[in-house]
């Protein structure tokens, strides 16, 4: 009894190890991926839950898509062409996608989806208002606007959907349902368990493209990013995703400890800014925002924000992962000539009390409004701004607020981030974000200058690359000169994943979350 005791304990032993060593990978149904993300999912609505339509675009592709060199290459579109007045766009249909219950993804689909969503996506408005004419026939689809669009191509981003299963569906953001939705991807998504955070992903089993060797995918989410992380710490999961986000820079040191994982590391297309309302006194001086760039310790935020996982910026504000990325010249930390600067544009201390007073002679104190996930950056700049004798007041708002207040421009300076998405929406480079025209939940949409907007209007009515370049070039000279925003540092993505996988691809836009890389993506040594 005893021996049969201890060789019963000794073989609990392996298998707990061996399991121990394998991760979460092995399923009797084969390659299972396992992510924990902190995108919580609140409904089973595709539309009408944001961090749900992250995930639901896998399961659906669109026309373009990004690849990982940050190019835009056809999806289920093999190629378009544009008329001279940008205002046609033709897409040619490749032949070979199908839905998962075995029809083909037609013309019709297309037109169905692009046409609803103008209809009823708030964030698709623009197609509704803008949408003239649709005309298809087997191989392609023609879009007739009012005006002219430049990269249309990468704006019409949005899941195509099955006409004949969505075309009874009034309201696309009311719509709920657990799954499985059909899709035309090489996963579909199967099943919705918002109340245990599950979401599930089975491969499609008409996909022709090249065959996945995962078989299904699990995203299980959680409230918060500490549980999130504790997960892959447990060894529950094999990897972690976060939209336009780095796993926590403060859990890396502890997870690679563990020896279950690897690290994947890019420079982001975004990063962390401070925006400068320029539609009041006294940001909407240049000279005042020159002098308070010199007042900032870029490199002191790299190191305590990001714990160094990040870059000094330049004046020109955009990363140098964008195409026709020009090297301005950096930003640097000198205190003392944005004292110099602000003396001789006359923000001066009159009264030797420490704090500087303002063109009309009152005394300066700059709100800066703020959403919670930036009050360490903002801390900081606070200091920077008190070495300088400019005195300021942290406002700490929710999503909502922070949305209201910087559409009213009740504020004066504001710290923020770029998306990858932000980064290359409107005239690309961040230009989205200032525009004034643009009045998105995101956008700033305080800079009128006519020379902005027509350097905007003249990229987004180019196609040829050398021109492109040029204006590319000049919209960052732009920045640097007038800064608009602050960069206060390009971020680093660091994303973790089982040393039991291999062939891992980063979208530009999506991160891990794409169907290049869960196409790429298999055991070690398979």
């Amino acid at each position: 009894m005893y021996w049969r005791d201890i060789l019963i304990a000794l073989v609990l032993t392996i298998i707990i190890l061996t399991a121990g060593c394998t991760g979460q990978t092995e399923d009797t149904d084969g390659l299972v991926l396992r992510i924990a993300s902190p995108m919580e999912v609140k409904s089973q609505s595709v539309f009408g839950d944001d961090n749900l339509g992250v995930f639901y675009s896998i399961s659906s592709p669109t026309l373009y898509r990004m690849n990982s060199d940050g190019r835009n290459v056809g999806f289920l579109a093999r190629n378009c062409t544009v008329s001279d007045d940008k205002r046609v766009w033709t897409f040619y249909i490749e032949k070979d996608y199908y839905w998962t219950d075995g029809s083909k993804v037609t013309p019709e689909d297309i037109a169905f989806s692009i046409q609803t969503f103008g209809e009823q996506l708030p964030s698709a408005r623009w197609i509704g208002d803008t949408l003239e004419n649709v005309t298809f026939d087997d191989e392609c689809i023609t879009f007739t606007f009012t005006k002219p669009y430049n990269n249309l191509d990468f704006e019409l981003g949005y899941p195509i959907i099955s006409k004949k299963d969505w075309e009874g569906v009034a309201d696309l953001y009311q719509y709920t349902s657990p799954g499985p939705y059909t899709g035309s991807g090489p996963f579909y998504l199967d099943s919705i368990d918002h109340l245990a955070g599950v979401l599930t992903f089975k491969r499609n089993p008409y996909w022709k493209g090249e065959i996945p060797a995962i078989d299904r995918i699990e995203v299980h989410t959680y409230r918060t990013i500490d549980a999130a992380t504790l997960a892959l710490e447990r060894g529950d999961v094999d990897t972690y995703y976060n939209y336009a986000d780095s796993y926590p820079y403060s859990g890396i040191e502890s997870l690679n400890a563990t020896g279950s994982f690897d690290f994947i590391e890019t420079t982001d297309v975004g990063g962390i800014f401070l925006g400068m309302n320029l539609k009041k006194a006294p940001t909407n001086d240049l000279k005042f925002r020159k002098a308070i760039a010199y007042a900032i310790d870029y490199k002191e935020i790299v190191k305590i924000d990001a714990l160094g996982y990040g870059e000094v910026p330049n004046y020109g504000f955009v990363p140098p992962t964008m195409e026709f990325y020009k090297d301005t010249p950096p930003l640097t930390y000198d205190p003392e000539r944005a004292k110099k600067l602000l003396d001789a544009a006359g923000y001066i201390d009159s009264n030797n009390n420490n704090w500087r007073e303002g063109k009309d002679g009152k005394e300066l104190n700059l709100n800066i409004l703020i959403q919670s996930d930036y009050t360490r950056v903002a801390e900081l700049i606070t200091d920077y701004f008190k070495q300088i004798g400019v005195k300021t007041t942290i406002n700490t708002v929710d999503r909502n607020t922070w949305i209201n207040l910087k559409f009213n421009y009740n504020y004066d300076l504001t710290v923020t981030k770029t998306t990858p998405w932000e980064m290359y929406i409107h005239a690309n480079y961040g230009t989205g974000f200032f525009d004034s025209r643009r009045t998105t939940q995101d956008s700033l949409h305080y800079l009128d200058d006519p020379v902005f907007l027509d350097l905007c209007d003249k990229m987004l009515n180019s196609t040829d690359p050398a021109t492109q370049r040029e204006y590319a070039y000049q919209i960052q000279d732009y920045y640097a000169e007038n800064l608009p925003g602050i960069a206060l540092y390009w971020k680093k993505n660091v994303i973790p994943y089982n040393k039991a996988l291999s062939g891992w691809e980063m979208d530009p836009l999506f991160g891990i979350f794409s169907v290049e890389n869960f196409v790429s993506v298999h055991r070690v040594g398979a």
